[in-house]
């Protein structure tokens, strides 16, 4: 008798802890193009949420390192309540903050928010590709939750993509395979496939598959860059936005199919690891440790012929690219200045810094980034390894289309610091998020302009669920300025509307284009620092 009653006790539990997660929804059915997916219908937020939507078989088995490849149609309901795994990755920025069930190169899922009640349809809608360097990212993450974008009136997806090893391995038996003739890309290729997925079944959720606006941040940035000047998806999408990152010189430009190849022709040499047919009879467990014992920082992305005929600059300066309106920007800070002097900032570090990297324009350097008081040498060192890092190659996309295009592009400056952590045992991490504080580590400075991933919360309205910080009321105004920005470039193509501050596009050949300041108070100025990326083009030969 005790031992039954324990298990009603257990079996009360766990129907008490069922209920709590359902308390405030009902299942609601969709019928998609492949089969019928239950999700949940919010009573508190009216937000309709389907998790864990596949959009592609699962590429594993013979499917490694292949396409991905369409869905099967499904009988019966398929329940699309919890988010589905995350690709396969280790914690690389030791920060992320996933919601998802566990890794698995089974990864290829999806979730859509969507507002939509019984009778609406034609809703604009936002795809959001997460940042992590190609390497790792969820889709799941509390920062790019779609629900107080969906109460916009906006339908949203958010996408897993493969990363590392499983994402962007080349090998020449693998191009000898494709039927187009290449390798790599797959993670690429897989966001792709979500932009089809869209096209074919976004209606049903009250979506218009004409008015999918792309965004991302970091890596997914890069992502949104590669999509729009793809053949491939080109014609899937009808807007843009990048936050921080385009895959052009030097930040994580796309190689050669033959530099790709022969990057994994050694892989599989130092692995020891005879062919494609033996890498892919090896588990999850022994591709993960191979990888990570080599030490990479992933695979590039490739100049493959199929996704990408041929460089980023090259596809926009002939206007190959997806002729949409485009709204792109990085932070005031994106990584700090000791990422160039390799130590403390001083005058002295900094000079000597620039005349070791910049043997034959160390004066053109230095002057383009004034450096006489301990202000201007910590701007100057955070400037320059930032432009270096990410900020150049999102300007060089802004020039690109605004000269190569009839429409409009928005260019912004997010300038918001961040409040303190709430847990002084943490600090920030580098992708967003925190880390344990690590009293051996070098002392970091104090921030003195907004890092690299700080406004992806702030943009997409989700303060509220990143709990790592004191908030105040101004970032909450900062945020709701950005979200709403963003909101209305994704339904109309143009930032601006209602009280919001004017925000001009830039025009083709303006020396100071215009940018948005995003801050607590936000305003728009004119770029003075131009001659920073127009010195940096020379350098990189974009």
């Amino acid at each position: 008798m005790k031992k039954l009653a324990a298990i009603l006790l257990i079996l009360h539990g766990f129907c008490i802890t069922v209920s709590a997660q359902t308390i405030n929804a009902f299942p609601v059915q969709v019928e998609l193009k492949k089969g019928t997916i239950e999700g949940l219908y919010d009573t508190h937020t009216g937000i309709q949420k389907y998790f864990g939507v596949p959009f592609a078989k699962p590429p594993v088995g013979e499917l490694r390192w292949k396409a991905p490849q369409p869905l099967d149609a499904w009988e019966g309901i398929k329940e699309t309540k919890e988010f589905g795994p995350r690709p396969v990755q280790a914690m690389v920025f030791g920060d992320m903050k996933s919601r998802s069930n566990g890794l698995s190169e089974d990864c290829l899922y999806l979730n859509v928010w969507t507002p939509a009640k019984q009778n609406d349809k034609d809703l604009p809608v936002l795809v959001y590709f997460y940042g992590g360097g190609n390497v790792a990212g969820d889709a799941s993450e509390y920062r790019y939750d779609g629900e107080s974008m969906a109460k916009k009136g906006i339908v949203v997806v958010t996408t897993n993509y493969r990363l590392n090893i499983f994402g962007n391995f080349a090998h020449p038996e693998l191009t000898a395979e494709a039927p187009y003739k290449a390798s790599g890309n797959y993670g690429q290729l897989d966001q792709n496939m979500a932009l089809q997925w869209v096209q074919d079944n976004i209606s049903a959720f009250g979506g218009d598959p004409r008015k999918v606006t792309i965004a991302g941040e970091s890596a997914g940035s890069i992502g949104v860059s590669v999509q729009m000047a793809s053949p491939l998806s080109k014609g899937l999408i009808a807007g843009a936005i990048g936050e921080s990152g385009a895959a052009i010189s030097p930040t994580m430009a796309p190689v050669s199919l033959a530099e790709a190849e022969k990057q994994g022709i050694q892989f599989l040499e130092n692995a020891g690891v005879a062919n494609i047919a033996a890498l892919r009879k090896l588990s999850t467990r022994e591709i993960y440790e191979k990888y990570n014992d080599s030490k990479r920082f992933g695979f590039p992305m490739v100049i493959d012929g199929y996704l990408l005929p041929k460089p980023l600059p090259e596809i926009f300066a002939s206007q190959q690219q997806a002729q949409v309106p485009l709204l792109v920007g990085w932070n005031s800070a994106e990584i700090p200045g000791m990422a160039f002097t390799q130590g403390p900032i001083t005058k002295e570090t900094f000079v000597e810094k620039v005349k070791q990297n910049y043997p034959n324009d160390h004066q053109e350097v230095l002057d383009l980034y004034p450096h006489g008081t301990p202000t201007e040498v910590q701007w100057a060192a955070t400037d320059l390894a930032s432009d270096s890092f990410i900020a150049y190659s999102t300007w060089k996309w802004f020039d690109l289309h605004r000269k190569n295009s009839n429409q409009p592009v928005y260019r912004y400056l997010y300038s918001k610091v961040r409040p303190p952590l709430r847990d002084q045992n943490l600090v920030s991490g580098l992708a967003g998020g925190t880390v344990q504080k690590d009293s051996n580590a070098p002392q970091m400075p104090k921030p003195i302009g907004a890092p690299h991933a700080a406004e992806i919360e702030y943009a997409m309205g989700n303060l509220h669920l990143v709990d790592d910080y004191a908030w105040t009321a101004e970032d909450y105004k900062a945020s709701g300025t950005m979200q709403q920005f963003f909101a209305n470039f994704i339904k109309t193509g143009d930032p601006n509307g209602g009280e919001l501050p004017i925000w001009d596009a830039a025009k083709a050949n303006e020396s100071n284009p215009p940018v948005m300041i995003i801050d607590t108070e936000s305003k728009l100025t004119k770029a003075s620092n131009d001659a920073r990326y127009n010195f940096l083009d020379k350098v990189y030969k974009n």
